[in-house]
């Protein structure tokens, strides 16, 4: 072997490289691939597993329970640290590799970076067909593994050794890029992972991926300054763009420098803190009501690092100003076109620097400023409402359960939600104190979500109290990963709610004529309805079987105290409540959401929720 080369397996040159890997950004460097999580089976385990093993120093092993569930803890540890830092999954061939697929699409679609090394056939085909091996009929080529490419950012099958090198720093370039991030697949032939290769000592060499932040086009500067000194009543609606670049100081400076009042996406809330006069809260059909009551008025909508999904504009019907104009800052040019806007493709805090100093002078109408600021007054004392009891010793609502965590949480807390009811309640209620405070992935909402991403925050951030916010739905979909939180001795806190049924889908269903058909947990009777008795289901036991420490709380005051000894233990913590489902709920959503409704139908409640449907949807609009 040459002085300048080294022999080692594909596997393990793959290993070695990804752990001198790194990312910069503003003069400080992170490990681009932080660690790796696996299930190891025939496809893995003598490649990638033997690697692993052979650099155990170098590359940080964690061991988890289910496949999609390894990728959804790799997501909160990217989200945690502002998508500078990411970890590797690896799985063998088959239904190991295909479970891959959701949170790939959950990483994609929220624009979080992830890399996918699942095994694959033998590229020699020697042993054709081999043990979960798809066959088909016209295109050998084709594996499981295909299944990844549409929810993938970057694919590629390595099936000779020397192909890793092009492949590997192309999914380094993608992961580290602010613009193009998301999941990357690099499918690994189990033949070819054990495969030895000389290997140029050039491609173990330490690289660090320097992580832009373009500034703004000097002319689509001036017109979004220009449009804004137009405005009368200017809105900014902040996505998660503002937290990946790291630009919450410069949002505030912005809108202290002009007034301009501030909505927050899913993504975007904390963006300012809950407190700050401008900060109006959640937009949308989650949203509050003086952020839509603002929205359906404004002039000009300001989006920052927001893609605007049909729950942040109302099916398209919350804009409704006939002169209403968009000005999109936003790193990805596709986002920024969206809404025929005026565009500032750049980073976030860049572009709002920017704005701030072309903006010195200027300052929003004060009329339109005091009207934010009273509307938001108003929504506190909603808040207040809701989050408070009448009686400690009574059941708590799912809105009290939020008031009793918020009464016990630090400004540093961790809050991670999904699907369900909850993200309507925490969008519109929970009072968000610092930047990576509220953590709700809302871009796929993904049932099952919550509990390892709660881990992957956790390894993000030691010594970080973060809470799983939990339902009875989503628990049953994906509890496993507890056993991984007592095996890291990570100690998360699990908030689980029994609500007995899909709560959510439950109301949903209800309002588009579905009668809440088969979203209740109850006993099936002979002639095939559901009687009212509960399953007699103890999640909380089980909860407890998987190794996690139970704090059972059945009124206001015991789930208060039930939740300030789980912040303040060492160990994983269920906090497990049964709430009143026919107690005061969230305030109602004041702007649409387009979920089809049959167009003809015998049963009254679909009936009447089709006459609805259409009278809703003719405020819908495209903006031109």
């Amino acid at each position: 072997m040459m002085s300048n080369t080294r022999r080692l397996t594909v596997a393990q040159a793959l290993v070695r490289f990804l752990s001198a890997q790194y990312t910069e950004r503003d003069g400080v460097r992170h490990r681009l691939i932080a660690g790796t999580w696996g299930i190891f089976g025939h496809g893995n385990v003598a490649g990638i597993g033997q690697a692993l093993v052979e650099y155990a120093d170098d590359m940080p092993y964690h061991q988890g329970r289910n496949e999609q569930s390894m990728v959804h803890a790799a997501v909160g540890y990217a989200r945690q640290l502002n998508r500078l830092s990411a970890q590797a999954v690896t799985t063998s061939i088959g239904p190991g590799a295909t479970n891959l697929v959701t949170g790939a699409a959950l990483a994609t679609i929220n624009r979080l970076p992830v890399l996918l090394l699942p095994g694959d056939y033998f590229a020699s085909h020697a042993p054709d067909p081999l043990l979960q091996q798809l066959e088909h009929p016209t295109e050998a080529d084709v594996s499981v593994n295909d299944t990844l490419r549409p929810v993938s950012r970057y694919f590629d099958r390595i099936t000779r050794p020397e192909a890793l090198i092009p492949s590997a720093l192309h999914a380094m370039r993608v992961l580290a890029d602010p613009a193009e991030t998301g999941a990357v697949t690099l499918a690994l032939p189990q033949d070819v992972q054990a495969e030895a290769h000389d290997w140029p000592e050039e491609f173990f060499a330490e690289r660090v991926w320097h992580v832009r932040r373009p500034a703004p086009d000097p002319y689509e500067l001036a017109e979004a300054v220009a449009a804004i000194r137009a405005a009368e009543r200017p809105l900014i609606v902040a996505g998660g763009g503002v937290h990946h670049s790291e630009a919450e100081d410069a949002l505030k400076a912005l809108v202290e420098a002009t007034g301009i009042p501030v909505a927050s996406t899913q993504a975007g809330k904390g963006s300012l803190r809950h407190d700050h006069p401008a900060d109006l809260g959640g937009i949308g059909h989650t949203g509050t009501a003086v952020s839509d009551a603002v929205a359906r008025t404004a002039d000009l909508v300001i989006g920052v690092g927001t893609r605007y999904t049909d729950f942040t504009t109302a099916s398209g019907t919350l804009f409704q100003n006939p002169d209403v104009r968009f000005v999109n800052l936003n790193i990805t040019a596709f986002d920024a076109h969206k809404l025929s806007a005026r565009t500032l493709v750049c980073d976030a805090r860049t572009g709002l620097t920017a704005l701030t100093e072309a903006l010195a002078d200027h300052r929003v109408n004060p009329v339109h400023e005091a009207a934010s600021r009273e509307g938001k007054e108003r929504w506190e004392r909603l808040v207040d409402a809701a989050y408070t009891a009448a009686d400690e010793n009574a059941v708590p609502t799912q809105t009290q359960v939020l008031g009793a965590l918020d009464a016990v949480v630090g400004d540093d807390d961790v809050v991670i939600n999904a699907a369900g009811s909850l993200p309507g309640d925490l969008h519109k209620l929970w009072r968000a104190r610092s930047p990576r405070q509220y953590h709700l992935e809302y871009g796929y909402s993904c049932m099952g979500y919550e509990i390892p991403a709660a881990i992957g925050v956790q390894q993000a951030a030691p010594g970080t109290p973060v809470w799983s916010l939990v339902g009875d739905g989503t628990y049953l979909m994906m509890p496993t990963e507890i056993v991984t939180a007592v095996q890291e001795g990570l100690p998360v806190n699990l908030v689980l709610i029994q609500n007995h049924g899909y709560a959510s889908i439950g109301g949903l269903s209800e309002s588009v004529g579905g009668e809440r058909f088969g979203t209740a947990y109850r006993y099936r009777a002979a002639d095939g309805t559901f009687s009212g008795a509960p399953l007699p289901v103890d999640l909380a036991a089980n909860a407890g079987s998987l190794g996690m420490d139970v704090l059972r709380a059945k009124t206001v005051r015991e789930l208060r105290e039930a939740l300030a000894a789980a912040r303040a233990s060492d160990r994983p913590t269920c906090v497990y409540v049964e709430t009143d489902t026919a107690g005061p709920a969230a305030p109602p959503a004041e702007a649409w959401w387009d979920v089809p409704v049959a167009e003809t139908a015998t049963r009254e409640a679909a009936v009447r929720a089709r006459e609805e449907y259409d009278r809703q949807v003719a405020d819908r609009r495209h903006h031109l």
